[in-house]
């Protein structure tokens, strides 16, 4: 059972109207819809109730979610369903590059559920989805919004191999709130993952994204950012959570429009290339213009020079666009739970 102390946003209560979207229903949203259902493919769009699906299918862009539609967690916000995963299927990393083939896609995104029930979490899955695409659209950047791997530095090793252009890993929340909203999931392994990539591969972009709304606090909000920058994160999301269902984690407040590019503008003064803020932003929503702002290229440019993350030290370092070193480990200010698990 858990019990959240504080103010929280009843689930039945109006959202304010800076959340409502239009319904989705356009042509090229239809055509997508159908595509998905024709290849038997998966997108986070659809499994995560996403509210931007109708402006980016509309838009002719989808985030695939490769790897089934179980997730072996059951993390506190997220609507994809959990369970024990029975799904294998080999055929697909080639059934997403001929869909963005044929789509025309000269970005795309793809993201997958937790397989903790795999030996290497999936990652042999990734990278050939990753060379498939690469093969069949050369054109076509490849974002990897990956799952943490329970800290497996040889599969992420195995991913960096196949060479996405972006390498993304979603922290979701501040520290304090990983016990309650990410279950499997662990802070300083989130960090470790985005030092071993800078290690090894020091010119792949690395983007993450937080969820509002949970019950942080801004200091401990900013000292994430802090965190991040620090181990060479460059791209940054920040959006509002919505609350799936009521068995899910309540909604403690929403953010404003102007809170967002406030924090935006924190982000940017931090260190970030680019931050994408606002109550309806995803992780991989306006993707390839974060990608673009960052200063990204299409596929071509010379190889990583290592990819070699199994040995990789953690940096004690956080000199990343000029942000001075902390002494302490992540600077998050201590305070009492807001929410407990009995």
């Amino acid at each position: 059972m858990m019990r959240i102390e504080g103010p929280v946003v009843d689930v039945r209560e109006r959202k304010p109207p800076w959340l409502k979207v239009r319904a989705p229903g356009g042509p090229n949203y239809l055509r997508l819809k159908r595509l998905m259902r024709d290849t038997n493919l998966h997108s986070v769009c659809e499994e995560a109730h996403c509210p931007n699906i109708g402006e980016c299918w509309e838009d002719a862009t989808a985030t695939f979610m490769i790897l089934g539609d179980v997730c072996t967690r059951n993390c506190g916000y997220c609507a994809i369903a959990h369970g024990r995963p029975t799904w294998e299927d080999r055929e697909e990393p080639e059934r997403v590059a001929r869909a963005v083939r044929d789509l025309g896609l000269e970005y795309v995104v793809i993201t997958s559920v937790n397989r903790d029930d795999l030996a290497d979490g999936g990652a042999s899955h990734w990278a050939a989805t990753v060379r498939a695409v690469h093969r069949l659209a050369p054109r076509c950047r490849v974002e990897v919004l990956i799952p943490d791997f329970q800290g497996d530095a040889d599969a992420l090793a195995t991913v960096i191999d196949a060479r996405p252009e972006i390498l993304n890993h979603n922290t979701e929340t501040v520290p304090r709130l990983y016990r309650v909203a990410r279950h499997g999931g662990r802070y300083e392994r989130t960090l470790e993952l985005f030092r071993r990539a800078r290690a090894s591969a020091p010119s792949l972009p690395t983007k993450s994204g937080i969820i509002l709304g949970l019950g942080e606090e801004r200091e401990e909000l900013l000292a994430t950012m802090r965190d991040l920058v620090g181990v060479g994160v460059s791209i940054l999301t920040l959006g509002q959570y919505l609350r799936p269902s009521a068995q899910h984690l309540p909604v403690t407040r929403y953010y404003r429009p102007e809170e967002f590019a406030e924090l935006a503008e924190a982000g940017r003064a931090l260190g970030f290339a680019h931050v994408e803020a606002g109550p309806l932003v995803r992780s991989s929503y306006h993707a390839k213009r974060q990608a673009d702002s960052a200063g990204t290229d299409v596929r071509g440019a010379e190889p990583h020079a290592s990819t070699d993350v199994r040995g990789a030290e953690p940096h004690a370092s956080t000199d990343v666009r000029g942000a001075e070193p902390r002494a302490s480990g992540t600077g998050h200010p201590r305070s009492e739970p807001t929410a407990n698990l009995l």
